[in-house]
């Protein structure tokens, strides 16, 4: 519940039909702090009321027309006065005329298309948000709701393992192998390293998962790398035949949906690094994209859809859950 004072006139209220049994989704703000909002999926009903409290009965309240709309923006930084909505559904509540009395508008929002997560990132911000305005003869007054998208995907057909090799001719011979490449938000990463020829000295050896954000276009184009993850393989010397195996549980880390090319105007894209670090503090190090999806309990589509998405969730929970016990109980 949320509310905005009109001057000393008026106060504004939005209302979800369902707030009381609808779930919350913690979200990253621009400031890097966490708060929870409305979660939705792709497809949702967004319905509710907007209450417009007079304080002052009696005394007019002049407009000239009452809306609410619904809104999915992306917002680069570096030009902020140029927002693009790639969702815009405007509803209105009263044709221009006068309040006199506290009122309440109903709207509804049905099946909207939400076709991309919210994010926020370094560079760039996708948002959804409800906002209601009182168009007035000198400045409109405005108030926002904001809530969280999640996109659901299913349990991709194709998954192959990853193996590759890091080497130094006649020094070092290393081959590393995971058992998948596409990982939903709450997965397990399993794998191997294998020491096939040391004849250096390493001291060190760890995995990070990195993320990489891609905004903007032709001569605007920025590049940010953030380590989401650390994972120490190794403490020491290892020497040749031996093998260290992996397994690193995604649910601890801040990740979300990897995404490419949305709208035009950013990439999300994540990468297994592999870095090497000998006595003599040289570091080696090899990378490898991974795909990271969500994975959703209930899917909104036609039933045909459902059939198939619950066949592909057995598909995948048959060679997984052992695995995914722990990441799982996480999430929960």
């Amino acid at each position: 519940m949320s509310f905005f004072s009109l001057g000393q006139s008026a106060q504004i209220d939005i209302v979800l039909n369902d707030a009381e049994t609808r779930k919350k989704a913690e979200h990253k703000t621009e400031d890097g702090k966490k708060d929870k909002y409305f979660l939705f999926y792709d497809g949702d009903t967004v319905s509710g009321k907007v209450n417009i409290t007079v304080k002052n009965p009696g005394k007019r309240l002049d407009h000239q027309g009452i809306k609410i709309e619904f809104i999915g923006q992306i917002e680069l930084y570096y030009d902020r006065g140029n927002n693009f909505e790639f969702v815009s559904l405007v509803k209105d509540l009263a044709q221009p005329g006068e309040l006199m009395q506290s009122r309440t508008f109903d709207f509804e929002f049905t099946n909207v298309e939400k076709p991309y997560e919210a994010y926020t990132g370094q560079n760039v911000k996708l948002r959804y948000f409800l906002r209601v305005t009182v168009s007035r003869r000198l400045n409109d007054i405005s108030k926002e709701m904001e809530i969280v998208v999640h996109t659901l995907s299913m349990c991709p057909e194709l998954n192959s393992s990853i193996k590759m090799e890091v080497g130094i001719k006649d020094c070092l011979h290393i081959e590393f192998e995971y058992n998948k490449s596409k990982y939903h938000l709450k997965d397990v990463i399993v794998g191997k390293i294998y020491f096939l020829l040391v004849r250096i000295k390493l001291r060190h050896m760890e995995i990070n998962i990195i993320k990489r954000e891609m905004t903007g276009t032709g001569t605007n184009v920025y590049h940010e790398n953030d380590t989401i993850a650390k994972y120490e393989i190794m403490d020491g010397a290892p020497v040749r035949g031996e093998s260290i195996p992996i397994r690193l549980f995604l649910a601890g880390y801040e990740i979300t949906p990897t995404v490419r090319d949305i709208n035009k105007k950013y990439s999300v894209r994540y990468y297994l690094n592999l870095v090497l670090i000998d006595e003599e503090e040289r570091c080696y190090f090899k990378q490898q994209e991974i795909t990271l999806w969500r994975r959703g309990d209930v899917v909104r589509k036609s039933m045909f859809h459902q059939a198939a998405i619950a066949s592909q969730r057995f598909e995948c929970s048959s060679s997984d859950d052992k695995a995914l016990a722990h990441a799982q109980a996480t999430e929960q």
